[in-house]
Order: C-alpha cells, then structure tokens, then sequence
C-alpha cells in the first residue's frame, strides 16, 4: 500500500496518507477538516555505484573498506 503526500491549501498543513486502493485519497486535511488536499510530487532514495559514492574513492564501505571485494560489482550497490 502506498503512502501519499498532500499538502492542504488552506492551512499549510503537510500530511501523509496511507491508500488502501488506488482510488483512495485523502479526503479532507486531518488538521483544520477543509476538503480535497493537494497531492505532492515526491521521490525516493536510489543509489548506485558512481563518482558520487565513497566506493568510486578506492574503498567500499560496504565491504568494510576494501575494493576488492566490493558488492558493487555487479551494478547492485547497497549503498
């Protein structure tokens, strides 16, 4: 089940809203009851092994510093 951000127009109010179904929206702001919510953009945390992560530096945290064996590998990065 997804979680939804919404944003209420009328007070400011920043919620989330967990849908039971793809129609489920929130339908009023749970602080100040004024109705249809504006829903938000939002992302998700993604990451992959590249010249922006310590493993680019020579050593992978993730293998406990070194390289040579580095999860990494295989374009998996738990990072």
């Amino acid at each position: 089940m997804p979680i939804y951000e919404y944003v209420c127009e009328a007070c400011g109010c920043a919620f989330e809203h967990l849908a039971r179904t793809l129609s489920d929206g929130a339908k009023k702001c749970p602080k100040c009851g004024a109705a249809k919510p504006v829903k938000q953009l939002s992302a998700f945390s993604t990451a992959e092994c590249s010249t922006a992560l310590p493993c680019s530096g020579g050593g992978c945290p993730a293998a406990g510093g070194d390289s040579a064996v580095s999860p990494c590998g295989g374009g998996a990065c738990p990072l």
